[in-house]
């Protein structure tokens, strides 16, 4: 637990630490505080992946959640994936503000009524160009957020994706790759595909490790990482973004 002040939130980790992650950051916990964190806040972790979840009674507390990535199948039947469905359909119900990220994005679509799967067009991985739907109004839902750009470049790093947003979902981002990349229903739940919380050594971390174990080609990795050294993710706009979507409210 990292105690910076009153305002509390959750950190629903869905992935083990990487070695690399551990020795540079602390572990994912440090990586989403430091992105989505700020003065006057209290944020606790949760290892769903293992099994460790929030209390119920402990819910009413929180003023937001965030569900990370994960190298496991949103649309797979573990027994902590459909345990985290049922808390993610709690949380709903409750109004609370939950933020997912790219498997956390998918488990969201898909316990609150979408469909999920493997992409139809491969891995992507990489900075991601998403566009933003025109006259897109994201006032109310990022609190009173302005000037967001009718674009962003994003860190991806996804084999699967969302088929079907829940009914009443707005998808508010597309890509060329990923027709659903942003979708929000109603006023608190945000879904991103992307990694706003990657920094680039991260990426290039990882990528490194789909290589090694062969999930994808070492050419394709190489290609990647060269095409990633030039050019940098609107980290700024999009941490502000999920900043403002958690506590603008």
């Amino acid at each position: 637990m990292k105690v910076i002040g009153e305002k509390r939130y959750a950190l629903l980790l869905a992935a083990k630490d990487s070695d690399y992650v551990k020795k540079v950051y602390g572990g994912y916990f440090n990586v989403f505080v430091d992105a989505f964190g700020g003065e006057g806040e209290q944020w606790d972790l949760f290892r769903v992946v293992d099994g460790e979840f929030p209390d119920f009674d402990e819910l009413p507390k929180y003023h937001g959640f965030v569900i990370s990535g994960s190298p496991c199948d949103a649309h797979g039947n573990d027994s902590w994936v459909l345990r985290l469905c049922v808390l993610i359909q709690t949380l709903y119900a409750m109004h609370k503000n939950v933020l997912g990220i790219c498997f956390g994005h998918q488990v969201l679509c898909r316990a609150l009524g979408g469909k999920v799967g493997r992409a139809y067009t491969g891995w992507d991985i990489g900075l991601r160009e998403v566009k933003l739907a025109e006259d897109l109004q994201l006032g109310s839902l990022l609190g009173g957020l302005k000037e967001i750009p009718p674009s962003l470049s994003i860190i991806e790093c996804h084999q699967d994706e969302v088929w079907e947003v829940p009914v009443g979902a707005m998808v508010i981002a597309s890509s060329d790759k990923t027709a659903v990349e942003m979708f929000t229903l109603g006023n608190n739940i945000l879904g991103i595909q992307g990694h706003p919380e990657y920094t680039k050594d991260i990426l290039y971390n990882l990528i490194d490790r789909l290589a090694n174990n062969n999930c994808i080609e070492k050419e394709f990795s190489e290609l990647t990482k060269s095409r990633v050294e030039m050019a940098e993710p609107d980290r700024k706009t999009l941490e502000k973004i999920c900043r403002s979507f958690l506590k603008g409210r």
